[in-house]
């Protein structure tokens, strides 16, 4: 690696991280959660600018920091409509789905999350489930994050609220 080489792609990942953390300051906390599918679509989309910004050394650097600012703009302009607005959040987000109830697989639900028993298997495995009938449920999270709870205590009906049975 050449010197100007180097040291472009010192300049280039300086500005860059520059410019990501300063927008994450001025839009807060959310710019990096991934609460919602929405979410986690922005931060695939940032990591996939910076990456490319990082590496396409034969293009400009003001097209992936305007990309960056474009998509910290376009978070700040949705959050307020999936807050105040049920459709907005409806068409934006995908809804947590449960997959299994009181110790029960909901067959159908498993299907639309395109998840096999054995899915369903390793990730019960994996939150420490040992008993089947102590799942009070099974969740798949709007990030495809999934979510066990299980043990004898009843769970909180505002838990579930949102969750597509």
């Amino acid at each position: 690696m050449s010197l100007a080489l180097f040291g472009e792609l010192l300049l280039r990942v300086t500005l860059l991280m520059a410019v990501v953390i300063a927008m994450s300051r001025i839009f807060g906390l959310r710019s990096f959660s991934k609460l919602s599918g929405f979410d986690f679509a922005v931060t695939v989309a940032l990591g996939s600018v910076v990456a490319s910004g990082l590496t396409a050394t034969d293009k400009s650097l003001w097209i992936p920091i305007c990309a960056v600012v474009v998509i910290f703009l376009w978070q700040m302009a949705v959050a307020p409509l999936r807050t105040h607005f049920r459709a907005a959040e409806n068409t934006i987000d995908n809804g947590p789905l449960m997959v299994m109830e009181n110790g029960k697989i909901l067959e159908q639900n498993l299907a639309r999350a395109d998840m096999t028993r054995a899915d369903l298997w390793a990730k019960l495995r994996d939150e420490n489930v040992g008993d089947l009938s102590r799942v009070q449920a099974a969740v798949v999270e709007a990030t495809g994050v999934f979510t066990v709870l299980h043990g004898h205590e009843k769970v909180s009906d505002e838990l579930l609220e949102g969750v597509r049975r």
